[in-house]
C-alpha cells in the first residue's frame, strides 16, 4: 500500500507533499473530511508498533483537556485519535511496508528516500 494521512489546511503537510515529490500511485487521505477508521489505525499500529507512535501531544485538544496529566497508556492513545483527527500525528505516509510518521526533517528526508530508491530501480 501506497498512503498519506494528511490534513489539507495544514500548511506543514502540504509542503512536506511537495518536498517529497509524492508520486501519483499514492493515495491521499484527508483525515478531516475522510476520517481514519478502526481498521485503517489497526493497519498503522502493526506497522508503527504502537498507538504512541501515532499520537500527537501537539494536538490543540490535547492542551485543552489538560492530557499531559491524564496518564494516557496506549489504547487510550488510539481511541483519541479515532476519536479527533487532531490527534494523528501528521503526516503518515505508508509506501509498502515502511512507515514515516510526523514532520521531522530526518523523517521527511527517510520518506522521499525510500520512496524515490524504489522508483528507480522499478
Amino acid at each position: 500500500m501506497k498512503k498519506i494521512y494528511y490534513l489539507s489546511s495544514c500548511d506543514t503537510c502540504n509542503r512536506i507533499i511537495k518536498e517529497i515529490e509524492l508520486p501519483s500511485s499514492f493515495i491521499k487521505q484527508e483525515i478531516k473530511t475522510d476520517p481514519i477508521t478502526e481498521k485503517q489505525l489497526e493497519e498503522l499500529y502493526n506497522l508503527a508498533g504502537s498507538y504512541e507512535a501515532l499520537f500527537s501531544k501537539r494536538a490543540r485538544l490535547y492542551k485543552e483537556r489538560d492530557l499531559k496529566n491524564a496518564n494516557l497508556d496506549d489504547d487510550a492513545m488510539g481511541a483519541l485519535i479515532l476519536e479527533h483527527y487532531t490527534f494523528l500525528k501528521r503526516p503518515v505516509i505508508v509506501d509498502n511496508g515502511a512507515i514515516f510518521i510526523g514532520n521531522s526533517k530526518k523523517t521527511v528526508a527517510a520518506a522521499k528516500e525510500a520512496i524515490h530508491s524504489k522508483d528507480r530501480t522499478s
